[in-house]
């Protein structure tokens, strides 16, 4: 009859480090407090031994599972990549490992996944953006689940949220747009009734619009759902429009990417018959063809900054508060003056 081997004890890892088993605890669930050699060599016994963490029965201890749930509307391209890395880099320097699921954008599938990752333990969540049934925010209290809100900052909401204005990023990009000359202008954006992001950047537009004298009816608006191939639709129906604008702006870079491909096909000079802008500045936008004038979103702050705001409240009791951000433009070589 064949013997199982002996499961790797903690007491086992700390012998073969030759540090004690506290250390041991603490270079798992909180990296950043040991010191790099003392982490190497606890590292190196917990991959020679083969130890695995009894995380079930330490979260039945402490009523604590250590991980925080991430939903995003989609993972199909690179426009929350850099904040989620930050995020999770940041959580695992306090011992938290990070859940990530993706919604599709789609309001009922987020809710099935909020209460999917509660049911799992999830000792708080990060939620993308403040829009959404008043009912799910009352499940997640009556849980106590924290909640923080990212890619979105709003001092009057209910919900603490680290974040940037979204309206306000876009207003500065549509009046430099303007000052420059343009009064033709189009927006190729997300639905906005569901996406507050996507509908305080079409705001911010008209906002700007307004200021600037412009009529805001005036703007041409084609909504679609986020892909290339989908601005590159919607590029050419902008295009189509009367009077033909000479300034077009995209809700993501995404999109902008997909309308600068159909203005190639359709023999459009980018930026000499139309201008072409987008938001977020991934690096999709760095190599496009020609670079594309972007809002900047600090990304990886946004990230960093919600992972260190969760693991404080959960350590150390920390109350969550809301943070602004600051969006940036960047202008490269999609956008010319009239």
């Amino acid at each position: 009859m064949t013997t199982q081997p002996a499961i790797p004890t903690l007491e086992d890892v700390a012998s073969l480090a030759e540090v004690s088993t506290a250390t041991v605890s603490r270079a798992i669930n909180s990296p950043g407090k040991v010191a790099p050699d003392t982490r190497r060599r606890v590292n190196e016994a917990v991959a020679k031994l083969g130890y695995s963490p009894n995380f079930g029965a330490r979260a039945m201890a402490v009523r604590r599972t250590m991980t925080i749930g991430a939903i995003i509307p989609t993972m199909e391209n690179a426009i929350f990549a850099r904040g989620l890395q930050a995020f999770q880099d940041e959580l695992r320097m306090h011992g938290y490992t990070m859940l990530v699921a993706s919604s599709a954008y789609r309001a009922d599938t987020e809710e099935e996944q909020i209460r999917s990752l509660v049911a799992r333990g999830a000792d708080a969540l990060l939620l993308i953006g403040h829009h959404r049934n008043p009912d799910i925010y009352k499940f997640l209290d009556a849980q106590n689940v924290p909640v923080l809100i990212t890619w979105a900052y709003d001092p009057d909401a209910d919900r603490p949220s680290i974040g940037f204005d979204n309206k306000a990023a876009m207003r500065d990009m549509a009046a430099e747009v303007i000052r420059m000359g343009h009064r033709d202008l189009a927006l190729i954006s997300a639905e906005t009734a569901s996406n507050d992001r996507a509908s305080a950047r079409h705001n911010g537009i008209l906002t700007a619009m307004h200021e600037a004298g412009l009529h805001p009816e005036d703007l041409h608006y084609v909504e679609t759902t986020y892909g290339i191939e989908e601005g590159a639709v919607a590029f050419e129906r902008a295009m189509s429009m009367m009077p033909k604008p000479t300034a077009v702006f995209c809700g993501n870079d995404v999109l902008a990417v997909g309308a600068l491909g159909r203005a190639r096909e359709l023999g459009i000079a980018v930026p000499g018959d139309v201008s072409i802008i987008g938001f977020d500045d991934i690096e999709l936008a760095q190599v496009a063809h020609p670079p594309l004038t972007t809002v900047h979103v600090p990304h990886r702050e946004m990230g960093r900054l919600a992972g260190l705001a969760l693991a404080q409240l959960l350590n150390k009791g920390i109350a969550l508060k809301s943070v602004e951000l600051r969006a940036s433009l960047i202008f490269r070589d999609t956008l010319a003056p009239r």
